[in-house]
């Protein structure tokens, strides 16, 4: 007899796991960064509008397959509209291999800045701290690199290695609750400095003026990648869901929960950066600065209640990646249990593994091994670590995307789609129609954009 699929033990852990691998470093460091580069108020407007009219409809299409073929993104993709879809679920997992093995080294960096900033806070912060120099001898220190991201893979294994319920769910209600909370404590600090109110205003007053090209691709790249969508992560989590549960209440929630958080990290950076003179002539140079060179010294300095707000908010960056990092794992472990049969230990241990390899390289593409450090596929990109994400970005995710949009959109059955999107527990707002446009047409051309950006235009998305 065949086991019985493991499922999520009610909706509100499988959308707080799906939420937490929607979270992760987009949201707190890169929405930021390019909400101030691209001006504010228009930007975020056009964020949200692509969010709902591609990001949106897109999660529902990956959930709808997984719930309907209770499979991982190979087999999913095969069952649900042909033999030669399961290519694309290949491609996914591939994505997911690829996208953990470097984001491990960013995850590990948070743990780097919890521990030093817990240590600032009980034994004070130095007066001559050159927080620039910090962060490159970091990322020069090979051992310490491969050991950190190695300690963030090792959680990220643990928590797979248990199972959908007793470590991914589990982790979830841990997680996200204290995720949410540390974002509420610093949201509320962040409003009480003098600078918030230029914030808000940056942030939400929309001046079209402002607005170009760049900035609309950057919108609509951004709302694509920010819901982990194009590598098959919410085809296995809808997997997980059970039959009389609704994917369109479930898949707004996720939606509004991961919007949300983005922009509360955004009012807080931005509070902070309005409130210190001089600052806004500094955090041009990339989110890698604005999150661990710039910020750590603020909070000592500037922010209110820092010595306590400094390790909660590395905290919060922390379990913002570990959500993620099992998200990514679990596409790969569901690979090896579904379609090679292995057991979950195994598959979870084997996937690790195989992916650590790589982080490892990654890792070591920092300066500490000049050979890493120098390689280079795409021009402009050197260093193993700049490559994988580089490709991730803007070949491996659009490519993913737009494929299996296309394949529900336009090779699924529309009774399919329907009977999964339309039934019990549906919001009455819900209009299959006006979804199955915006996946046949609105979603398609909208991802081909990305792709187009990169291949004629030289946009780079990573």
């Amino acid at each position: 007899m065949k086991d019985r699929r493991e499922n999520w033990s009610s909706n509100f852990g499988f959308i707080l796991a799906a939420t937490g691998s929607a979270i992760g470093l987009g949201n707190l460091w890169k929405f930021p960064f390019i909400t101030w580069k691209n001006d504010g108020g228009a930007f975020v407007l056009i964020y949200l509008i692509c969010i709902i009219a591609v990001g949106l409809p897109i999660m529902m299409a990956e959930l709808l397959v997984g719930r309907k073929t209770q499979k991982s993104a190979v087999g999913a993709l095969r069952e649900a509209i042909g033999p030669a879809w399961g290519w694309v679920g290949t491609w996914g997992v591939m994505a997911g291999f690829v996208i953990l093995s470097y984001y491990a080294v960013v995850a590990g960096w948070s743990l780097f800045y919890l521990f030093q900033t817990l240590n600032w806070s009980f034994f004070g912060f130095p007066t001559q701290a050159n927080m620039g120099g910090l962060f490159a001898g970091l990322a020069a220190n090979g051992l310490l690199q491969t050991t950190l991201s190695g300690t963030f893979m090792l959680l990220t294994v643990a928590v797979v290695f248990f199972g959908v319920h007793g470590g991914i769910e589990r982790t979830a209600r841990l997680c996200l609750p204290a995720l949410f909370v540390i974002m509420l404590l610093l949201l509320f600090s962040a409003l009480s400095m003098e600078g918030s109110g230029e914030a808000l205003n940056f942030i939400f007053r929309p001046n079209f003026s402002e607005l170009d090209t760049a900035a609309i691709l950057e919108a609509l790249g951004h709302a694509f990648f920010t819901l982990s969508l194009g590598m098959g992560t919410m085809i296995v989590y809808g997997s997980y869901v059970a039959r009389e549960r609704s994917l369109v209440n479930a898949a707004g929630s996720i939606v509004i929960l991961d919007t949300v958080i983005a922009l509360i990290a955004t009012i807080i950076m931005f509070s902070v950066i309005f409130t210190v003179p001089g600052m806004p002539e500094q955090v041009d140079g990339s989110s890698v600065g604005m999150l661990f060179i710039s910020l750590p010294q603020l909070f000592y300095e500037v922010v209110p209640f820092g010595v306590v707000l400094a390790p909660a908010f590395y905290l919060l960056v922390a379990l913002a990646a570990l959500t993620s990092t099992i998200s990514l794992l679990e596409v790969v472990v569901s690979y090896f249990i579904d379609q090679r049969k292995m057991e979950r230990s195994r598959a979870t241990l084997l996937s690790g593994a195989c992916i650590y390899i790589f982080t490892f390289l990654s890792g070591l593409s920092f300066g500490a091994f000049p050979w890493l450090s120098n390689f280079e596929l795409f021009d402009g990109k050197a260093g193993f670590f700049a490559t994988m994400d580089h490709f991730a970005s803007n070949w491996a995710l659009p490519l993913g995307g737009l494929l299996i949009t296309l394949g529900v959109g336009w090779f699924m059955p529309s009774s399919d789609t329907e009977a999964e999107l339309v039934g019990s527990g549906s919001p009455g707002w819900f209009s299959h129609k006006a979804w199955l446009f915006a996946v046949r047409f609105i979603a398609p051309a909208a991802v081909a954009a990305i792709l187009i950006a990169v291949i004629f235009f030289g946009k780079d998305f990573s």
